[in-house]
């Protein structure tokens, strides 16, 4: 078992193909770990962090890929430097971990952990899913280290199991109220407005389908500041980037729904492997009162289900719309994992003494 590190932009992006072989062998598979949506981070939203990829290679092949990136110390917020793994942020990346060959798990986790013991730096691994992260594999041994580990909750995934489900029978399982409107919208829009539904998959498709989907999400958020979507031009090139890459990998599904020639809601989704990710919505306000964006929102996992998607997954968050659709989550977290040594120590009280901080002065802001 050999270790390296890619500190090198270019030998990550020349990594493309063996690295999404050894994530689609793996049980940490997402959409969210695939090279395009890392590599187009990288690209956009990087900022001044340093590429510290650690690659475990056994007998010459992959076995395993911890995508990290080393963030400079935050003294403002108590930070110091540490590793932390590409794709973290505003972007919304949920599911990031390790991935790893099956059948090597133990012995990937532990040559990554001697190698990170030996690098010194604060782990912090946000947007895990909790409990059954490849990450959590690196706790033990470093923990036999003297390495202190912290583990928080941090959000929910609402999702959908849509195996063996046909429209109908999802429709079924709803709670009677959101059933009874869904079928109202769905039945009176066509016959208020000339409706067309349009699935953006291909590459040409996507990108109109996406400067539509952005100019909705303003529409619907610009004014209320609610959203931190599409609000930078880095986080715009980011999915200008991806959403081009992912519809040649066929993942990409935009869902445009038109009034009378005008867009009036769009739904930003990703089909990989087994699931439809529901990422990002808009609408014109001007149609508001005929709540096209539940109505697109059930165009959705009518797509899904039609496509034979096993899971409709809402992602992180807990908006209260998601749960008129959703009935089961999963939770997402973060380990952060400190050295032994006494810098760490102080560090990790300065960090818990600043979030204490910011959780109050949150409270007192929310009240004024």
């Amino acid at each position: 078992m050999n270790i390296e590190t890619i500190e090198r932009p270019e030998e990550f992006f020349a990594l493309r193909d063996s690295w999404n072989r050894l994530l689609k062998s793996s049980a940490s598979d997402c959409v969210f770990l695939t090279h395009e949506w890392l590599s187009s981070w990288w690209k956009h939203l990087a900022e001044d962090r340093r590429l510290s990829i650690v690659v475990a290679r056994y007998d010459g092949h992959l076995a395993g890929i911890l995508p990290l990136a080393v963030r400079p110390a935050q003294y403002a917020r108590m930070m110091p430097r540490m590793l932390e793994f590409i794709g973290s942020g505003v972007i919304g990346s949920d599911y990031l971990d390790a991935f790893i060959v099956p059948g090597r798990e133990k012995e990937v986790s532990e040559a990554f952990a001697r190698y990170l013991k030996n690098r010194g730096l604060m782990l912090q691994f946000s947007q895990l899913r909790m409990g059954s992260c490849a990450v959590s594999g690196l706790a033990e041994p470093l923990s036999r280290n003297g390495w202190t580990i912290a583990e928080t909750k941090l959000n929910v995934c609402p999702h959908i199991n849509l195996a063996n489900l046909t429209w109908e029978s999802f429709l079924q399982q709803l709670g009677p109220n959101i059933r009874k409107n869904l079928n109202r919208y769905l039945r009176i829009i066509p016959k208020s407005f000339d409706m067309r539904v349009e699935c953006a998959k291909s590459p040409d498709e996507g990108s109109a389908a996406l400067e539509h989907l952005m100019e909705l999400h303003r529409r619907r958020w610009g004014a209320s500041g609610a959203s931190e979507a599409f609000q930078t031009p880095a986080v715009v090139g980011f999915h200008r980037e991806f959403v081009r890459l992912a519809a040649e990998r066929g993942w990409l599904r935009i869902l445009l729904l038109w009034l009378n020639g005008r867009p009036a809601a769009a739904l930003y989704g990703l089909r990989y492997g087994p699931t439809f990710y529901f990422y990002q919505s808009g609408f014109d306000p001007e149609f508001s009162k005929h709540s096209v964006g539940v109505a697109t929102m059930g165009l959705s996992i009518q797509t899904a289900i039609t496509e034979g998607a096993l899971e409709y997954d809402f992602l992180h968050g807990h908006e209260e719309y998601k749960f008129h659709w959703a009935s089961a989550t999963r939770d997402l977290g973060r380990i952060e994992l400190y050295p032994s040594n006494a810098g760490a120590r102080i560090y990790r009280q300065a960090i818990q003494f600043n979030r204490a901080a910011r959780r109050v002065a949150r409270r007192v802001l929310s009240k004024n």
